[in-house]
Parts: structure tokens; sequence; C-alpha cells
């Protein structure tokens, strides 16, 4: 904390605590757009409140999500409690609702608590050389975008009314203008629904800067929007300052996670910032112009081939969490989905392991189930039927095995069988004589994917181990031996400490952590996997279908983009049973606005090598 923090007791001026949620309300006509306000009590007087630019952290107590989300303070008033004669901050936010933070905080009902830090960053300076008094003609120009309305709408409301002029620019209607009392309001919406029709570009130009006679332009919005501002305002010769944005960790200055390239070197948006002199901000020109949706009434097709079997759609249920395919038909038509992988089988029935299976942490769970399984010849008489009947989604018999023995002889029994492809795992981390070390060593994993193959002609796709030293080494070691297609990752190796026995909780003392925490450390793994095979020549490449913490569209998106031809739905089922429905729903819709008439034109885009 700097010293200008800290006042004479030594005590830390910002606020860090919870505050009372007194609404959070939808703006009308903006169904993303929502108004949250929430009281806080200052300990201290020598505590401070907000200045015109500053923004506080701020996360539901409750939340989900791993950190606080910075918003930008829109209104704010000062007052004492009634009861304690303590300072009470009355505190207004506009939240865009985008993600999983931002849809919680939209949420929040009356009287629920949220975690609040700040106020953070520096403020908009407004030098005296500018005038402050209403007039006929204001020397400052004010401009904000979309929900960047927010700081610059609270600097509106801290300077005498008309003494700016101030330009409103949104997509369509227009909302955060109750405190702002200009000279001249100009609002301008793409879709025309209010005031000039189409961007901020339609109303202010650098010759309507001259004619207005401004001297400084304060700013925030969309980078696009600020990048147009900083070129007019030149043009013009006058200054601008721009209210900036990027993801945050601490917020205080401390982490260097929210820097921007500037001319003076790499700043903070959170501690130099948020507001910069427009002169030493530099903007990335678009490397690509959005691509064109879809034409009316055209669908995707979302339909995908792997090894030779055609998949209806990329999204397939993962073994180890959808049982045999019966559990969740009473939630959802899961002949829907593309494919569905069975419950991994041994030849021989297994129990199981013993003692706690399952320990949940944050971002997913430690698992230890060990294979339970009837066995293959039971799955093939029972459960595999009834599996079958859940077409058009494609069945995969998973095959574990202790021994190269034990996986050919199972890979023969179910090469008499109808089902169309076999995963085949050498990676479960939970299981002993066998599992995990066959995928971690490019020979044994090899030998076993070689064997297999040679027992059955049944499309064999390899489930491979993100616990591998090199698992690049061992895809390619599967490919060289016959694998028609590659699954990744499986389980990533954890410990749990019960801290009253201190002991281990599980008894194989290592187990498996799966879940969202995983998702980047496996699409790395598959980003490497498929940047590999696509050194191979064309006839030798094979497909590859992701797995590891894919909980939302955007996730099969990225790795769709990344390479791989479907991916694989885990742990994700278990706190919402229709999320691979919604998955589907997700891809699609992003495929027409997007442009994409097929998974092969979004596939492997992101490769950059």
């Amino acid at each position: 904390m700097d010293r200008a923090e800290i006042d004479a007791q030594g005590n830390g001026r910002l606020f860090y605590g919870q505050g009372a949620v007194a609404y959070s309300r939808q703006i009308e006509g903006q169904p993303n757009v929502f108004l949250l306000e929430v009281v806080i009590e200052l300990e201290r007087d020598t505590q401070k409140s907000p200045a015109a630019g500053q923004f506080y952290l701020i996360r539901s107590h409750k939340s989900a999500v791993e950190f606080d989300r910075p918003i930008s303070v829109y209104h704010a008033e000062e007052g004492r409690d009634e009861k304690t004669g303590k300072r009470q901050l009355r505190l207004q936010f506009l939240i865009l609702k985008k993600g999983r933070g931002t849809e919680e905080l939209c949420a929040m009902a009356s009287g629920e608590e949220l975690d609040l830090i700040g106020p953070l960053g520096n403020a908009f300076y407004v030098s005296r050389d500018y005038a402050r008094q209403p007039s006929d003609r204001p020397e400052i120009c004010i401009a904000g975008g979309g929900i960047g309305m927010a700081p610059v709408a609270n600097l509106a409301a801290s300077l005498p009314a008309k003494s700016y002029d101030f330009y409103a620019s949104f997509k369509s209607g227009s909302y955060g203008l109750e405190h702002v009392q200009a000279a001249k309001l100009t609002v301008t919406t793409d879709d025309g629904s209010e005031g000039v029709h189409g961007m901020l570009s339609a109303a202010l130009t650098a010759e309507k800067i001259r004619e207005a006679g401004y001297k400084v332009i304060y700013a925030c919005g969309p980078n696009p929007m600020l990048a147009y501002i900083q070129r007019i305002a030149k043009e013009a010769g006058i200054k601008c300052y721009l209210s900036m944005e990027n993801r945050m960790l601490c917020g205080l200055g401390a982490c260097l996670g929210c820097t921007i390239a500037t001319a003076n070197g790499n700043l903070r948006v959170c501690k130099d910032g948020p507001v910069f002199d427009g002169d030493i901000l530099s903007f990335e020109q678009p490397s690509a112009p959005r691509r064109s949706p879809l034409p009316e009434g055209q669908e995707p097709d979302l339909g995908v081939d792997i090894a030779g079997v055609h998949f209806q759609n990329p999204v397939i249920a993962a073994s180890g969490t959808f049982g045999f395919g019966q559990n969740y038909r009473g939630l959802f038509d899961v002949s829907k989905i593309g494919g569905i992988s069975l419950k991994g089988s041994t030849l021989e029935a297994r129990p199981g392991n013993s003692g706690v299976r399952i320990v949940e942490e944050a971002g997913g769970n430690i698992n230890s189930i060990g294979l339970q399984n009837p066995g293959i010849p039971h799955v093939i008489q029972y459960e595999l039927p009834e599996a079958m009947k859940l077409v058009p989604a494609v069945i995969i018999a998973n095959l574990a095995g202790g021994s190269i023995d034990s996986y050919v002889e199972a890979a023969r029994l179910l090469d008499k069988t109808a089902v169309p492809m076999i995963e085949l795992n050498i990676s479960c981390p939970n299981v002993s004589g066998g599992g995990m070390a066959w995928g971690t060593d490019p020979e044994l994993a090899a030998s076993v994917v070689s064997a297999v193959k040679a027992a059955s002609s049944k499309p064999l796709m390899v489930k491979l181990s993100p616990n591998a030293p090199d698992i690049v080494a061992v895809a390619m070691a599967c490919v060289k031996a016959g694998a028609d297609a590659l699954s990744l990752v499986n389980t990533i190796q954890a410990v749990a400490i019960d801290i009253e026995k201190g002991k281990p909780v599980f008894d194989r003392i290592r187990a498996g952590f799966c879940g969202p925490a995983i998702k980047p450390i496996a699409l790395r793994m598959v980003y490497d996997v498929v940047e590999a095979m696509n050194r191979l020549p064309e006839a030798e490449r094979v497909p590859v279908v992701g797995i590891g913490g894919i909980a939302k569209w955007q996730d099969a998106v990225e790795f769709i983009m990344a390479g791989a031809h479907a991916v694989q739905v885990g742990s994700a089922k278990f706190n919402n049973p229709a999320v691979m429905m919604e998955i589907l729903d997700g891809l699609r819709a992003f495929m027409k606005s997007h442009g994409y008439a097929s998974l092969a034109e979004m596939r492997g885009i992101a490769q950059v090598s």
C-alpha cells in the first residue's frame, strides 16, 4: 500500500470488507445491463470516498468465482448511519452481465453481502484552466460508450451543471444518464433507436471539436472508440484522458497482471490508471474483421467423422461420468448428444477402491473410484445392448486393463459386438496393475496399442494421461502403433490430507483431480499434440478429442479452435445435468453468429505454427 493510502495513525484508507446490497435491477430496455446499489459503513473518518474514475473490486460474498471483478463507480453518496453515527457510503455500479462473476452480481438480492475493496486507481483530473461554470460554449467534452458510461457519468455528476458537453454512444437505447446535466447532450445508437443513427463518429469529429472550442476530452468505452477519440483529439490539437480496463487480480498494483503497453513503458491499469493521458496510449489494430453471420435460415453442420465413425455433433459424454448411458435418461434426451463413452471396464469385474472416493476442491473434485465395473463379459451381455438403443448417439466402449493379455482378450470380446468404437484407457491414475503406467511411457503405450489393434478391427481411440512426462511423445508413439484417434486428457494426479487425522484422505494416497480447474492444462496438452500431429504427413494424422474441465460452450469452442475434432464432457454434468445440451446450443449459436458453416472451418484456427 502506498504512503498516500495510509493515515497518520498507520491505518489503511481503503475499504476492505462487506457491504449490504440495496438492490440489483435490470436497466429497462437493456437485458444485460444492471444497476447494483450497495451500502458500506466506513470504520474511520480517514477512509476515502471514491472520486470520479475510480473503481472497486467487488464480488458476491457467496461467489463461486475465484477473483473479484473491477467495476467503476457510477454514482456515490456519503452520509452518516442514524444509529452508529459512522460514515456511510451508498455506491452504485453499472454492470454488464457477460460472465459468471457479473452474472452473480446481477442476480444479487436485497440484503445479501457483497465483498468490496476500494476505492482503487486514479481519478479523472479536471484542471482549473478549463471553464467549470455553466457556459454556452463549454471547454470540456465528455464521451462514454456502452458500459463505459459509468465512470464518465460519475465525472459529469461531479462538475457544475452545463459546464461540459456530453456524448453518449450505445448499440441500442440509452442508460446511465440520470446524473448528467450537460450544456449539450448528444446520444448516438448503432441501430438508430435513439438520437443520432451511427457510432460516436457520426456526432463527434476533429472538425466538430475545433468548431465547439473544446480544450479537453474525457472518455471511457470500448477500445475502438477510445482509439478514435485519441486520433481526433490529436487532429484537433487538444488533450484527451482515457479510462482503460484490463483483467485484474490484486487491484493494488502488486501482481503486475493488468499492465498495458504505453509510450512510458508497461503501466498498471489498477494503479497507474485506469485514467491515462491519451498521448501515451497505444491501441492495437484488429488483426482481422469480425466474421459475418451465416445467411438467414442456414444452420451450421455440427457433424464430425472420427476414425471413420460419424457423430451427429462433437459433444460426447466422458467415460466414468455417464455410467452405461442410462443414468441421465430421465433428465434429457441423451440420444441427442454426439456420443457416449461408457464406464471404463476391465476383462474381470472390479470392486473399485476402498475408503473415501470423492473430495470436493475449488474448481473441481479429486476422485478415487478405482474402475469399479462388472467386467467386460457382463457389460457385453447386459449393459451394452441397452446402451446401443441410444442411437444416433455413438456408443464407445471404454476398455481398461492391468496387463496386455487382459486388454487383448477384452478387445477380442468387444470385436464381436456391434459397438462402433473402442476407447483404450491407458491413463487411469486410480488403479494398480497397469492403469496410468501404460500411458506415461511411450514404449509401454505403443506395446498395448499395437496388441489391442491386432486383436480388434474396431476403430481404436486411445485415452492419454496428463501425468506423462512428455504427452506428445506418448501420443506420437500411439499413432505410430496404430491408434485411429486420441482422446486427452484423463485426470491429474492429486493428494488430499485429512487435517484432523493427519493422514491422506484416500486409501491409495494419490487420486485423480478433474473439473474446470484443469481446463487450461488440458487445452495446452491438446494444443501441443495437435501441433505435433500437424507436422506429420497428412495421411498419418489422426483425430484428437479434447477432454478436461469442459463446462460451457466457450470451452468447447476453445478446444475445437485448438484442433480437437470433438470434446468429451465429464464432471460438469454433476452440477448441471443439462450442460451438454447447453454446450450444443451455445456452439450452434456461436457458429451461426460467426459464420462457421461447419466444424472444419473452425477447427485448428488457433494453431499458429
